[in-house]
């Protein structure tokens, strides 16, 4: 049998000296454990009158009109989107979305509706506030544009129920602006008959 150069380790041979240190040891290290403790979780919202409600997540990004379902009665055909616009109308700093909707009709010229969408404060969804024009109107909308928080338009419309649906006889232009918690349309000087 050979034999070590080195001279046995200490350890090998515990002693009762070597219980007790290891002991303190683990002591120690467990009343230091109890002693730094993080900070309580703060998960659940606190109850009662202290609580706060969190501010509505800021949304700048205009809202998308592919993604709402519009007032429109179309049948068996789909709405689609023939004109948008975005801008801030109402002022508060986030944009709004204009859009001009008709049925996606195979033939003929069918109404159009002009719809403000904005995005739901919650969820950030977006969602109609407004309807400009109603499609019940009977109406076309050819120039369409916002300018310094207004929308304009150029309709086109009938004079009575027996003019053809090809040929409207009458134009106006229709401006409207967000004024006292709602759009405000007025009708700009020179409209009248085609």
């Amino acid at each position: 049998m050979q034999h070590s150069a080195v001279p046995e380790l200490a350890h090998t041979h515990p002693r009762p000296i070597h219980w007790v240190a290891t002991a303190t040891a683990i002591a120690g290290v467990v009343a230091l454990s109890s002693v730094l403790q993080p900070d309580p979780a703060t998960a659940a919202q606190a109850a009662g009158p202290q609580s706060r409600t969190a501010p509505a997540p800021a949304f700048t990004t205009p809202p998308d009109p592919a993604s709402v379902e519009f007032p429109i009665e179309c049948g068996p055909v789909k709405a689609i989107v023939v004109k948008k616009a975005t801008g801030d109308l109402d002022g508060d700093g986030r944009p709004e979305t204009v859009a001009v909707v008709h049925c996606d009709a195979a033939m003929g010229t069918p109404p159009d509706g002009v719809y403000v969408l904005t995005r739901a404060k919650e969820t950030g969804a977006p969602r109609v506030v407004a309807t400009l024009v109603d499609p019940k109107d009977r109406r076309t909308v050819t120039d369409f544009a916002l300018r310094d928080g207004a929308v304009l338009a150029t309709l086109l419309g009938y004079s009575t129920s027996d003019v053809p649906s090809c040929c409207p006889d009458v134009k106006q232009s229709a401006k409207w602006r967000w004024k006292n918690g709602s759009f405000i349309r007025s009708t700009p000087a020179g409209t009248g008959n085609v």
